[in-house]
């Protein structure tokens, strides 16, 4: 088994799960174990401030949007720049972190590039496999700034780059129906 640590995993249209439609995963780690992802395209309508506020007793000085990582309950997990407050390297300047400690100081030194998420994706041993195997995913080498600036459109824009790369440059991501039977 190949690892699709530090890749994304991008929703194909055949993909009707709500949890997942049109949605771009990074890959934190993947094993034989399993795999755990963040979506990275899914801003909640709360900042991190308003979360910030629920749980602890001292202000937030940022009100960033925080992201919904998936359908899987997670204590508040952060992608970031910095190696020496790092858990997990997920690739090249690319960090992930739960630790309380490291979240209070990613918030107060406001230095290096990061995103807040609750939530996130998980697959038991060989379930992500399988669900690649049916066409599920699409997968891709995640870019530092597919993590940190991903936009409103940064499914279109990774499913048209992994077009372009498989050799089919004129299809329009933007044209494929909600539901792909309705082809």
């Amino acid at each position: 088994m190949e690892s699709l640590q530090g890749h994304l995993l991008v929703a194909s249209p055949q993909l009707l799960d709500p949890n997942f439609v049109k949605s771009v995963v990074l890959m934190i780690q993947h094993n034989d174990e399993g795999g755990l992802g963040l979506i990275l395209n899914r801003p909640l309508d709360t900042t991190i401030a308003d979360a910030w506020e629920k749980v602890m007793s001292s202000p937030c000085p940022n009100s960033d949007p925080l992201h919904h990582g998936g359908p899987c309950e997670g204590p508040l997990m952060v992608l970031h720049g910095h190696e020496d407050y790092s858990q997990v390297e997920v690739s090249s300047g690319v960090h992930f972190s739960t630790e309380e400690e490291t979240v209070r100081w990613l918030l107060d030194h406001d230095e290096v590039p990061f995103k807040f998420f609750v939530g996130c994706t998980g697959w038991a041993p060989g379930q992500l496999e399988g669900e690649l195997a049916t066409g599920s995913w699409l997968t891709a080498a995640a870019h530092t700034e597919d993590v940190f600036h991903g936009d409103d459109d940064q499914w279109f824009t990774v499913t048209k780059r992994i077009a372009t790369k498989m050799g089919f440059p004129t299809l329009n991501p933007r044209l494929i129906p909600p539901d792909p039977s309705y082809n």
